[in-house]
């Protein structure tokens, strides 16, 4: 698969393999700490069990998910690192207030992997977040348009509309404000990148970069064809392809 237009291969790559890299290290850090943390022998027990597991494989299981977790925590950081990459607009890099900024098109967004990312309860304090960058005269972001990003959204909609989350507080929504919108993966990286069909360009140019790297790193594995073949059924079904 060819390197899409709109982003150089070299971005792609020197993303990809941070990524990587950081799933090597948590699958290390995973093997070399299991039994260090309490573990629920309740948990393990009916796991074994009921999912017809001999220990060994119930252990490599669940060392696998605990790096699986770590690693998770690290795929929105690759997005916003992606689309930092975008002509006219900023990665300002995890720690700041928002993730991205686009001073050329007044655009503040916060990113995050899946609409799950966050908590229900916790929606309304980034809404109020969100409100204080774009909506005091006085915020450097004054007349900005902050964005919510949820790459893969909720029952795969395609959303850009006013961010508007329960605010448990005043058992009621909160306030409707034009500046202040939700919008699904899809739909941001095709504004960023002004090209239709962005993220899955993207997707389907990762095998490509994958296999390379797991030539240069032999603890990495390269992903075969029926590999990619489940991996886009997958995407299709995130994000009704």
């Amino acid at each position: 698969m060819k390197s899409p237009t709109f982003i150089s291969s070299s971005d792609i790559e020197r993303e990809v393999r941070a990524l990587l890299l950081k799933a090597l290290a948590a699958k290390k850090r995973s093997f070399a700490q299991f039994g260090k943390n309490v573990i629920d022998p309740f948990s393990a027990m009916f796991e074994m069990s009921g999912f017809a597991m001999e220990h060994v494989d119930w252990a490599k299981s669940e060392t696998a998910r605990q790096a699986q977790k770590t690693l998770q925590n690290h795929i929105g950081t690759f997005h916003q690192n992606i689309l930092g990459c975008a002509e006219d607009w900023q990665d300002l890099r995890t720690g700041s207030v928002v993730d991205l900024k686009s001073d050329t098109h007044k655009i503040v967004a916060e990113v995050k992997n899946k609409y799950s990312t966050i908590s229900g309860g916790k929606l309304s304090e980034l809404y109020r977040s969100l409100d204080e960058l774009v909506s005091p005269k006085s915020s450097v972001f004054k007349g900005f348009t902050a964005y919510y990003v949820t790459i893969i959204p909720r029952k795969c909609e395609r959303r850009n509309v006013p961010f508007t989350p329960s605010d448990k507080s005043k058992g009621a929504p909160c306030a409707e404000n034009p500046l202040i919108r939700e919008i699904d993966g899809v739909s941001f990286y095709d504004m960023v990148f002004t090209e239709s069909g962005a993220l899955k360009q993207i997707f389907q140019y990762l095998p490509t970069v994958i296999n390379k790297l797991a030539k240069q790193h032999s603890e990495l594995a390269a992903l075969s064809s029926a590999d990619i073949k489940h991996l886009n059924d997958y995407f299709s079904q995130a994000f009704a392809d």
